[in-house]
């Protein structure tokens, strides 16, 4: 007995050294690996779609600052068979790729302002949704000026458009698929709020928020069987945000630490480096991790998470330091978002739950 369990260990020690150098060596089974893995990689995270829940996914949470952990600001929204996102900069689409997001049924991005990482992404989501099956054009709702964005876009693209759609042929690319539609979304003030969109229960509407000299900059709500979330966008501390955000399940909001962005800009002033400007001057229109903690207080949230997140945390002593001061403001209910953090709110209840897609 004993020199059978010794010579079926050797077999697998043989095995196990072998295994490798089979599949290098032979195309039949590195073809087989390789279907394996394009197989376990080409699933779709349809739990988004359940139509009894408000759902969340944090797609992009960082800043025009390069971040190897955060791509640019990007959120999408799955509620009553809706599909929306707000924003998208640069990696939204990488990270919606990884994560096995649907986005065949994508309704159009929600665009709080025309700020470059908030917008650069538009052209991978219009085509890789537009290769996913949407037919119709790629609807960007946003303040006025949208309509020069769409225009924009639609001359850069519609050569590498016509290129596709010769290939593919119009039965898959739909050639009204290639355009963009501006829908412009005008918020007459500070004290109103102005509905973008309402069918089959979910609702959406846009408020002002201070983001000056960029104006108007907006944030938006998402309302759907009772269950609600706001995002800021980006701002300075604003009570618009608490006013229009009142009641609701979640707070997503824009965070810049000024204390650690003070100490960017004096390291560039130290090396002569011009960009020390920008270091001085942005956080006059952000809102720091504390403001955001009062804003949320007094909105009533259950859940506030931060995105936008600036400067870069590498590490958990700088995220630490990118918080200090929350926890006298705000002892709970505070999360410091990520890309892949999805947010599951169930009809009828008050819970929230948190899923982490990476």
């Amino acid at each position: 007995m004993k020199r059978l369990v010794v010579a079926g260990i050797g077999i697998l020690i043989v095995a196990s050294l072998l295994g490798p150098g089979i599949v290098w060596f032979s195309p039949a089974a590195q073809d087989a690996v390789m279907r394996r893995v394009i197989a376990s990689n080409m699933g779709s995270y349809d739990a988004v779609l359940d139509e009894d829940a408000l759902h969340v996914v944090l797609c992009g949470t960082g800043s025009p600052m390069p971040d190897p952990e955060r791509t640019q600001a990007c959120a999408i929204v799955y509620a009553g068979g809706k599909v929306f996102l707000v924003d998208s900069g640069i990696g939204g689409w990488d990270r919606l790729a990884r994560f096995q997001l649907p986005v065949g049924g994508l309704g159009g991005i929600l665009i709080t302002h025309f700020h470059s990482d908030h917008i650069s992404g538009i052209p991978d989501i219009a085509l890789n949704s537009w290769a996913a099956g949407r037919r119709e054009a790629f609807a960007l709702y946003g303040p006025p000026g949208v309509e020069r964005i769409a225009q924009g876009l639609d001359i850069a693209y519609s050569l590498d458009d016509g290129y596709r759609i010769a290939h593919h042929g119009p039965e898959f690319f739909a050639e009204e698929g290639a355009n963009y539609l501006p829908v412009v979304v005008d918020v007459p003030d500070r004290d109103t709020s102005v509905t973008v969109f309402d069918e089959d229960g979910v609702k959406i509407t846009a408020f002002r928020v201070s983001h000056e000299p960029v104006d108007p900059a907006y944030g938006y709500r998402v309302d759907y069987k009772g269950r609600s979330v706001v995002f800021s966008g980006d701002t300075k501390k604003d009570s618009n945000v608490a006013r229009f955000g009142a009641g609701a399940d979640v707070l997503i909001h824009e965070a810049l630490a000024t204390h650690m962005v003070g100490m960017l800009e004096e390291g560039l002033e130290h090396r002569g480096d011009r960009r020390a400007k920008v270091m001085h001057d942005i956080p006059d229109y952000h809102a720091t991790p504390v403001d955001a903690a009062a804003v949320a207080n007094e909105a009533g949230v259950k859940l506030l998470v931060y995105t936008h997140i600036v400067p870069r945390l590498p590490n958990a002593l700088a995220e630490r330091v990118f918080l200090r001061g929350v926890s006298s403001v705000r002892g709970s209910g505070v999360t410091l978002g990520y890309d892949g953090l999805y947010l599951e709110l169930p009809a009828g209840s008050d819970r929230i739950v948190e899923h982490d897609l990476r």
